[in-house]
């Protein structure tokens, strides 16, 4: 019998880490090789996850494939990693003991990474993404030629809404990706990509206060407001609560459009983020504002470590294009 990569010294569990790299190294094939890999990849997530079910969403595989490679890998090692109950899946002692040394494996190498993503699909499959609505206009056009150029048989699956509806759905596995403001993912882990100031909308022509530059929150205080749900602009809400700016406003609308033609019709001042006035159609005036604010635009996902590979690739994908910040 071949030596092990896992030895018993002293009632206690020694990975022989040089050991388990030269049989990776040695074995038959590129595949053989990936599929040691994905093995660790695979009993890595099941324990994270504390379920074949939830790891199978997360890696885009079977919970019957993630099964029978755990159990492939059990044999292979001679001992039981998992405790498989009702509750869920918990590591053996053993389990715990090896999980350490399996992360140092798969964290030694990009490039195993990066084989594992090829055996498993990196180039086919389908990835559901949140959007909000100046992302839609203004990115995902781009984002999908592009992407769709360079990986073609992967499909992206659109779903638009506002900051709290990506969140959910991030939240419930509707979408693998969702575009979100840093302010309003709270607990979403999340990926800054982009700064974008928020500017003061008014009716074409309106006089401003002494300067001519930018509106202040004095001359905000003079001004009816047209305003949108929190759900919707949570980034501006928070701008008027943390400068104290408690206005009053008799209309209360829900997307961008409708909120800008009331500006343009003389129904009071807004504030928007700049990505949105880039395509909108009324005639009104945009300056910036004092003191200056901001949303910071980020991707999210729920679990940013054990995504798909088609997931990871469109992950990378819009950082690379789109990260300023």
């Amino acid at each position: 019998m071949g030596k092990s990569v896992v030895q018993m010294c002293k009632g206690k569990l020694v990975w022989n880490y040089a050991l388990s790299l030269d049989i990776l190294l040695r074995k038959g094939s590129r595949v053989e090789r990936q599929m040691t890999l994905l093995s660790y990849q695979i009993l890595k997530a099941v324990a994270d996850m504390g379920s074949f079910y939830k790891a199978a969403e997360v890696l885009g595989l079977t919970p019957s494939a993630v099964s029978h490679s755990v159990a492939a890998l059990e044999r292979e090692l001679g001992f039981a990693v998992l405790v498989r109950s009702k509750a869920g899946v918990t590591l053996t002692n053993y389990g715990e003991q090896l999980l350490p040394y399996i992360n140092v494996v798969l964290n030694s190498d990009e490039s195993l990474q990066q084989a594992i993503s090829e055996l498993n699909g990196l180039k086919k499959g389908k990835v559901k993404l949140g959007v909000f609505s100046s992302v839609c206009t203004n990115w995902l056009p781009d984002i999908l030629n592009s992407f769709q150029n360079k990986y073609p048989e992967i499909e992206i699956e659109v779903f638009q809404g506002t900051y709290v509806d990506v969140a959910y759905w991030l939240k419930n596995g509707v979408v693998d990706l969702g575009f979100l403001s840093v302010s309003s993912a709270k607990d979403i882990p999340i990926e800054p990509l982009y700064e974008d100031p928020l500017v003061c909308v008014l009716p074409k022509g309106t006089e401003r206060g002494s300067t001519g530059e930018y509106v202040t929150i004095d001359d905000m205080r003079k001004s009816e407001f047209v305003t949108q749900r929190e759900s919707t602009d949570a980034d501006i809400q928070n701008f008027l609560k943390e400068n104290s700016l408690n206005i009053k406003s008799s209309y209360h609308v829900v997307d961008d459009l409708s909120t800008v033609a009331l500006v343009e019709k003389g129904f009071g001042i807004c504030l928007m983020p700049q990505l949105v006035m880039n395509d909108i159609p009324y005639d009104v005036d945009c300056y910036p504002i004092y003191p200056k604010a901001s949303r910071i635009i980020g991707i999210a996902a729920m679990n940013p470590e054990f995504m798909a590979p088609a997931v990871r690739s469109l992950y990378k994908h819009i950082v690379e294009k789109y990260k300023k910040v």
